[in-house]
């Protein structure tokens, strides 16, 4: 070897030595800002666990049900969202402990394909709504929350309430089936509240998505519960956060009618510190719930805790790929460091200054994560060489001769073995131990990630000058999608059968007085009521059978309470195995048979009945103290004659409830019905006392409503009036 060479690895293990001193030196005092939070969570957990949880038992989640329900409005931004929103709402309504809340799914005009997806969820769910933006898209998720908290306002002047909480959301979260009763318990006393996050786990090699995983676990498992034990201050994760009314009131007032910054990236994270600036109340939420039911479905696995794995919180799939997880990181940087730097710069109370420097410090720390690696992998292929070189020259080891060095490294290598131990003890609480085994080697597959996502944001911010002028990049979602097939409609598919013609279904299309189209096919005698439920079964995909009213089971009768019956319009029919089974004339909303489930306390499925016998049985089964004499007549004779189908068919015909009329005469909208129905309770009230007091609608719209089903129902008493004795 030539001297120049000598001389040149001389000089380049003389650079490497104090470039190594410098980084341990820097590495250690970001050791220390770490051992700090981890030495205060442990202190704090253990003082909770000798002083508090000794004497006082843990809260469970009786009294989250023991909270009368608030409005609840769930805020969904979409941008090319096709067949995410639909399993979003089925999953939200089939599996959320919870009647009382509305879901406002922000939709773009350039975007028809999410617009045409919404439509057909708002088919089926009654509490979902599409907010078309007024920007075509994509513009930032503040924008479009601005747009969404717009139609949010007009529906509370529209159904004369007030949301309690607002509630963000992704598209393709999975939500805990006890989230909104954790929200509404503690509503209105907390302004902002964020429950933690936890990422579904990838295969084993899925480093990219596992990373997220590891860094969720910790942070939401330990970071954040010592911020706001210090601070007070809590910074939203854009998803599983709920801000009471008084929170969005004040944002609103601060933006004069806007509530969010359009032009940041993270508007979430800047609220969190826009609230605390007002004094108000923020909390980090991690409530475990005892009833493994009532959780979010997830397999036991060794290493689990049920305080972890049972915690209300938040799932969903974060990115598989290099390339979407740096531009959500990227997004992430340019929003927290940058943009945060500008509009919120640093704080007068010292604590909060040290979490905004733990925000900030990425920029710093995961350049010098990614140079450390790089030290490491220069000094093994260092030793590789001269193992497998034994005859090469041999140059002094640059951690020789330094004391400094060698303290460092030893004093690291104890703060790197306990950053170990921390993500691998969150991380297997949760999802038990091989996955906290894997944090290990993904610890270092973050740390590229992570330097390559500061890459890209410090050249977004240098190209445009200004890091509010960075544009925001949109994060790829991944849900099961939905495959709708296109549903015929009712008259065409009766003429398709050959049980209406053109003629009769232009009739009845063009008819003088507003019926529901079933309903005056019925009374022109084009069909029959067996002929309208199936042809309904098969467009809406539900199964249906007949129904004899006065022929039902007294004991199923008792096991549903009449306000029950009345507010959802149902009749108990039959049961299979634990199920109940429940009639009803149109459509039972998954919402609907949730909230029945909760109330039975036990599983049910409906199906459709024939039109008007689930009306005539609830008036026999369950009669109102108001019932007039007629009523009661006709119900005599028909029960007295219960075998005649003939006559109970002519009858049936005629009956329409007050509800469904105001509806189909357009006096009323269904969303508006929906949500003033969730709080009506027959046993005090009748429904045009109720909606007159809600201010739904006049004496004078409901005095012309009775009209017209008094004629209806006048039809009715004259085919019974013979045939009493």
């Amino acid at each position: 070897m030539s001297l120049t060479a000598i001389d040149f690895i001389t000089y380049v293990l003389f650079g490497l030595k104090y470039l190594a001193i410098t980084l341990a030196l820097l590495m250690f005092i970001l050791g220390l800002d770490d051992l700090f939070i981890d030495l205060v969570y442990w202190t704090r957990r253990l003082i909770r666990r000798w002083r508090i949880y000794e004497k006082f038992d843990h809260a469970d989640e009786q009294r989250l049900f023991e909270r009368t329900e608030q409005p609840l409005a769930i805020m969904v931004p979409a941008w090319n969202e096709v067949g995410v929103i639909g399993e979003m709402a089925r999953l939200a309504a089939s599996t959320i402990d919870y009647e009382n809340y509305q879901i406002f799914v922000g939709t773009y005009p350039n975007d028809p394909d999410t617009q045409a997806d919404v439509d057909a969820v708002c088919l089926h769910y009654p509490n979902v709504h599409k907010v078309v933006c007024a920007r075509p898209g994509p513009t930032s998720k503040a924008d479009c929350l601005n747009n969404i908290i717009d139609a949010i306002l007009r529906f509370e002047d529209e159904a004369k309430i007030e949301f309690a909480g607002f509630i963000l959301h992704d598209a393709e979260d999975v939500i805990s089936p006890m989230e909104l009763r954790l929200f509404n318990y503690l509503l209105p006393n907390k302004d902002l509240i964020q429950i933690p996050v936890y990422p579904y786990a990838p295969e084993w090699q899925g480093f990219t998505a596992g990373h997220y995983v590891d860094e969720f676990a910790e942070n939401h498992g330990k970071d954040v519960i010592v911020r706001e034990a210090l601070t007070g201050q809590v910074p939203s994760a854009g998803v599983g956060t709920c801000f009471s009314r008084k929170a969005i009131s004040a944002l609103l007032e601060d933006g004069d009618g806007i509530a969010f910054d359009v032009q940041s990236l993270t508007e979430d994270y800047d609220i969190g510190f826009r609230l605390k600036q007002k004094g108000m109340k923020c909390i980090f939420a991690r409530y475990s719930i005892t009833d493994p039911k009532l959780a979010l479905e997830q397999p036991w696995v060794l290493g689990m805790n049920r305080d972890f794995s049972q915690v209300i919180c938040v799932r969903e799939h974060f990115p598989r790929d290099w390339q979407h997880a740096i531009r959500q990181k990227s997004r992430w940087i340019v929003g927290i460091v940058f943009q945060g730097t500008t509009n919120l710069g640093w704080s007068r109370k010292g604590l909060l200054n040290y979490f905004l420097w733990r925000d900030r410090r990425g920029l710093i720390a995961y350049l010098l994560s990614f140079l450390v690696n790089l030290l490491f992998l220069v000094l093994v292929a260092m030793w590789l060489t001269t193992l497998l070189l034994p005859d090469a020259w041999r140059f002094q080891s640059i951690l020789a001769d330094s004391a400094l060095l060698s303290a460092l490294l030893w004093l690291n290598g104890l703060m790197l073995l306990n950053r170990l131990f921390q993500r691998a003890w969150f991380v297997t609480r949760f999802y038990g131990i091989f996955e906290g085994l894997l944090s290990a080697p993904r610890m270092m597959w973050s740390n590229f990630v992570n330097f390559f996502a500061n890459l890209r944001a410090l050249r977004q911010v240098m190209e445009m000058g200004d890091s509010r002028r960075v544009a925001w990049d949109k994060t790829t979602h991944e849900f099961p999608a939905l495959t709708k097939a296109q549903r015929t409609p009712l008259g065409r598919r009766l003429v398709e059968q050959g049980l209406l013609t053109e003629a009769q279904l232009s009739e009845a299309l063009t008819s003088g007085v507003r019926r529901r189209l079933g309903r005056e096919l019925l009374l022109r005698g084009y069909i029959n009521s067996t002929q309208l439920v199936q042809a309904l079964a098969a467009q809406l995909e539900l199964e249906w059978a007949p129904l004899n009213p006065f022929k039902l089971d007294e004991q199923l009768i008792r096991s549903v309470p009449r306000k029950v019956a009345v507010h959802y319009g149902v009749l108990p029919v039959e049961e299979d195995g634990e199920t109940l089974i429940l009639a009803c004339e149109g459509p039972l909303s998954h919402v609907s048979q949730g909230a029945i489930s909760r109330q039975l306390k036990r599983p049910v499925r409906s199906r459709l009945a024939p039109q008007g016998r689930v009306t005539l049985g609830i008036r026999y089964w369950y009669p109102s103290p108001r019932q007039n004499a007629e009523t009661r007549k006709m119900l005599a004779v028909l029960k007295a004659h219960e075998d005649d189908e003939a006559l109970i068919e002519r009858v049936s015909r005629h009956q329409v409830l007050l509800g469904n009329l105001l509806q189909v005469r357009g006096l009323v909208p269904p969303t508006l019905f929906n949500q003033a129905l969730i709080d009506f309770n027959a046993e005090q009230a009748s429904l045009g006392e109720y909606l007159i007091e809600r201010g739904i609608i006049t004496p004078q719209v409901l005095e012309q409503a009775l009209a017209d089903q008094q004629q209806e129902q006048r039809a009715a008493y004259q085919l019974t009036e013979e045939l009493a004795p």
